[in-house]
């Protein structure tokens, strides 16, 4: 921000109060040389129109009020009469900031005049104006000489992340990105913020309309029921969430299921690819990101989820969402469900018109799955043109993720699928790990057998603790 009011400082027009304000700034900063008064700022820095009070850093338990500071800003003096012309003519040079006005009643007039505060980020001077900005002030008679205001800022006109920035020890990681779920602002906090994160979510939630809850996910999943552990860093415990994916609605306990709300783009993707008609089998379903979307657009959907309290949400958004004759429910381990279910359905589906998808939403194990697909059925193939197309999730951390996900599918189908399938990139969800999704149809091979070739279904991986599945920072 020295820099900027040091820029201010090069403005012929601007009143001395606003030349003494930024010569204490760029005193009190120590800059460079090159960014004082006189002579030629740089421009590869971004300027910043708020400097921190020293005060706050180390802060753990938010004080508002230590944050609020004075500033001077360049403003322009324009009669009433064209204020709102002049305005959206200067709406990119105006200042933006949470909370506080663009147009202050000008002090020095008798009511005929109003200033408009100008972002110093922008405007230094008066041939800081665009051209079209001076062609519209000349239009409109409004003399470019700049004047100067002094500007309270409180921690009401800061960014969440200006707050954080200000707080956090000089040089550490600064996040105020988080996954909202509902009223539930989620986030993974990283070991260096921990001491600080009462206020982050108090600043979250301050920052956030609409957000109640802010949470932190600790670095323990459930990899068999998918639900992480949380604390609450601020606001209500209560974990019920509400919210619209893709125009269907979803209520569920967020500490008790799993929900990704950045997966909505790829639930999107692979529902668009069934049509009316199709059947859907969702081997790990959730509370029916993949389900519900699928039977509003027509499909026969069965549903599975090993989770308990996922089971009981699905059946909940079915009737929410007025699907529940179109989905049937299954409370299964996802081979039980392949191997039954499935098994028990695809004879007649082979022989019929719509498509058959099977979609298998557990990154961390999906791949592992796979073989339950294996002489999963005794009879031939009647034809090679329905069989099922299988949307199978996993994680990478491969160089060369495609390939990857590929050979694992391979080796747990015991078939080649090689040059037989398609990789789709879904997310990056921490460094050096991927989330991809391999789409193939299961060879005739792997799905038909002869009883001799029958064999009996191999155990689920027994259930494991490990890191959590995403570790990102949201």
């Amino acid at each position: 921000m020295s820099r900027i009011l040091c820029r201010v400082l090069t403005s012929a027009h601007t009143h001395r109060n606003l030349e003494a304000a930024a010569a204490h700034l760029c005193s009190a900063a120590s800059p460079p040389a090159s960014l004082c008064p006189g002579s030629s700022p740089r421009t590869t820095m971004e300027p910043k129109l708020y400097r921190s009070p020293a005060g706050v850093r180390g802060m753990t338990s938010l004080d508002k009020e230590a944050f609020a500071q004075t500033i001077t800003v360049p403003a322009l003096r324009v009669p009433i009469r064209v204020l709102n012309k002049v305005i959206k003519s200067l709406k990119k040079s105006t200042i933006q900031r949470p909370g506080m006005p663009r147009v202050v009643p000008d002090t020095e007039d008798g009511g005929a005049f109003r200033l408009i505060l100008l972002d110093p980020n922008r405007i230094s001077s008066a041939s800081s104006f665009s051209e079209a900005e001076a062609e519209a002030l000349r239009s409109f008679e409004v003399p470019e000489e700049l004047h100067s205001h002094e500007l309270q800022l409180t921690y009401d006109n800061l960014k969440s992340e200006e707050v954080l920035e200000a707080v956090l020890p000089p040089g550490q990681d600064v996040t105020s990105a988080f996954s909202r779920v509902g009223h539930i602002a989620h986030m993974n906090l990283r070991d260096h913020q921990l001491l600080y994160k009462s206020l982050i979510g108090q600043v979250i939630m301050d920052k956030n309309p609409g957000i109640t809850c802010v949470v932190n996910k600790l670095n323990i999943i459930d990899s068999t029921y998918r639900n992480f552990k949380m604390e609450v860093l601020a606001g209500e415990e209560n974990m019920v969430a509400k919210l619209k994916e893709n125009g269907v609605t979803y209520e569920f306990d967020f500490s008790r299921v799993y929900w990704n709300s950045r997966l909505s783009t790829e639930h999107q993707r692979v529902v668009q690819l069934v049509t009316r008609g199709d059947t859907v089998f969702d081997v790990f379903a959730g509370v029916g990101p993949f389900a519900i979307p699928a039977a509003r657009v027509g499909a026969k959907v069965l549903a599975n989820d090993l989770n308990p309290e996922s089971y009981r949400w699905l059946q909940h958004n079915c009737k929410l969402n007025k699907v529940e004759s179109k989905v049937r429910t299954f409370d299964l381990d996802g081979r039980a469900f392949i191997q039954g279910p499935v098994k028990q359905e695809l004879p007649a589906l082979l022989k019929g018109k719509g498509s058959v998808h099977v979609v298998m939403n557990l990154p961390a194990l999906a791949l592992e799955f796979l073989d339950a697909f294996r002489g999963l059925l005794h009879q031939e193939a009647p034809c090679d043109e329905n069989l099922p197309t299988v949307h199978c999730y996993g994680f990478s951390r491969e160089d060369d993720p495609d390939t990857d996900v590929v050979k694992r599918a391979s080796r747990s189908l015991g078939f080649p699928l090689e040059n037989r399938c398609s990789v789709h990139f879904v997310r990056n969800v921490a460094p050096n790990k991927d989330m991809m999704c391999v789409r193939f149809t299961i060879p005739k091979e792997v799905l038909f057998s002869s009883s001799d070739d029958q064999t009996e279904p191999s155990e689920e991986p027994a259930p494991k603790r490990q890191k959590c599945e995403e570790t990102e920072s949201i």
